[in-house]
């Protein structure tokens, strides 16, 4: 017979696994978004429609529970490539984002004063855009007026830009720009608004009948009775479709996936958004992973000395903490030896009780018989285990019933 199939260690699976993974997908930064708090049906929404606007690189069928921990997952993040995670929290006041650097921090914590949710944008607008297609590369990401002074806003700005992969303008596929992220800032009212943008790329130079047959639109020819009377009476555009703005129009260096978009042939770029919205203010930039010094409060303005004081109980208490780790772990180990010792000094005090009663033995045999007892009669087995003996092989199986048939015996008929 053939040998078993050799089983294969889980950490030497995992680094045949990490190492069968392509650089572009291991380099990518990847994500978590999981919402904590109350339970609402309209932040679970949320957090399943901003988990389309991370993806490829996302968990976006990750399934939590309220036992999970945030440490549970930055547990798993080393594993996954995990490089940022994504929070809603849900209190009964307000509604809180917080973005995390995993594994060590920063992180920043926004106050969500509006949002809207995918479904409802799509809903009301009036020419609807949405393909699957969409989410099979990474947003094209555009930051808005974060040029202004504070050290928190060049974090803020590289904190969302670090969210996706970088795009290389010289080797860059155009035709994987899909979509399109907006982070605008205003510095009067210090709000941050996100827009999510579906990017459609249509050619220009033709006529607006032409256009329609050229992109797929079967026009309404009810009113024609040829294609020729649709084309010369400009294919009954409306006045949304005549609307075009020329900032709009561009030579494309590539050839792009539609209809009539060729390399240096001019096209015109719109956008449509797919959501979801959101309106939040940056509150708060922890040095850690939501714990360390405050970087950056947007309501408590402290001087240095009150900083000077913070920093010294934050390494106060983790002087203790390490300081409590170390007594607990001496602790332990004392505990252990002194256990161990327990147990030797019981089975020393075994072993000379039993001695005791052999010698006993011996001499009331003395003192009875009148003559020395025999040296193997009262001999102690000091090498005799204390275990159950093994069985012989064949009683191994002893009490295990034997299998009967269940099948009747067919009667032999008789001659």
């Amino acid at each position: 017979m053939g040998g078993g199939k050799k089983k294969v260690h889980p950490k030497t699976r995992t680094a045949a696994f990490k190492a069968s993974e392509p650089s572009e997908i291991v380099e990518a930064p990847h994500s978590f978004v999981i919402h904590r708090g109350l339970s609402c049906p309209y932040i679970a929404d949320l957090t399943v429609d901003f988990r389309r606007i991370m993806e490829p690189f996302t968990a976006s069928n990750l399934r939590e529970k309220k036992i999970n921990r945030i440490k549970d997952f930055v547990s798993l993040s080393s594993f996954f490539h995990v490089s940022h995670m994504a929070i809603f929290n849900k209190a009964s006041t307000q509604l809180s984002f917080k973005v995390l650097r995993l594994p060590r921090g920063p992180s920043l914590t926004f106050k969500v004063h509006q949002f809207t949710l995918a479904r409802d944008v799509i809903s009301s607008s009036k020419k609807q855009m949405f393909d699957v297609d969409y989410f099979k590369h990474p947003p094209l990401v555009i930051m808005n007026n974060f040029s202004g002074e504070g050290k928190h806003l060049k974090l803020m700005a590289a904190t969302f830009q670090n969210m996706f992969p970088s795009i290389n303008l010289a080797q860059v596929n155009i035709d994987t720009i899909r979509r399109c992220l907006l982070f605008s800032y205003n510095s009067e009212t210090k709000l941050v608004d996100m827009r999510h943008y579906a990017v459609q790329v249509v050619p220009v130079g033709l006529k607006r009948a032409v256009q329609k047959i050229v992109s797929g639109n079967v026009p309404n020819l009810n009113k024609c009775e040829e294609v020729v009377d649709f084309v010369m009476k400009d294919g009954y555009a409306s006045e949304a479709d005549a609307d075009d703005d020329e900032q709009s129009h561009v030579v494309l260096p590539q050839t792009v996936k539609g209809k009539g978009n060729f390399e240096n042939h001019k096209s015109s770029v719109k956008l449509h958004e797919i959501g979801p919205r959101l309106t939040m203010q940056l509150m708060k930039i922890e040095e850690g992973l939501l714990t360390g010094e405050v970087l950056y409060h947007d309501h408590i303005v402290k001087t240095e000395e009150e900083k000077e004081a913070l920093r010294k109980l934050i390494e106060k208490k983790r002087k203790l903490k390490e300081l409590r780790k170390k007594q607990q772990n001496e602790n332990r180990e004392r505990n252990l030896k002194l256990k161990k010792e327990q147990n030797r000094e019981v089975r020393r005090k075994e072993t000379e009780e039993n001695a005791s009663d052999a010698d006993d033995d011996a001499q009331y045999y003395k003192d009875e018989v009148g003559e020395e007892p025999d040296e193997e009669l009262f001999k102690l087995d000091n090498t005799a285990s204390r275990k159950r003996p093994k069985l012989p092989a064949g009683m191994k199986h002893k009490n295990k019933k034997a299998k009967l048939n269940q099948k009747p015996l067919k009667k032999s008929k008789e001659k």
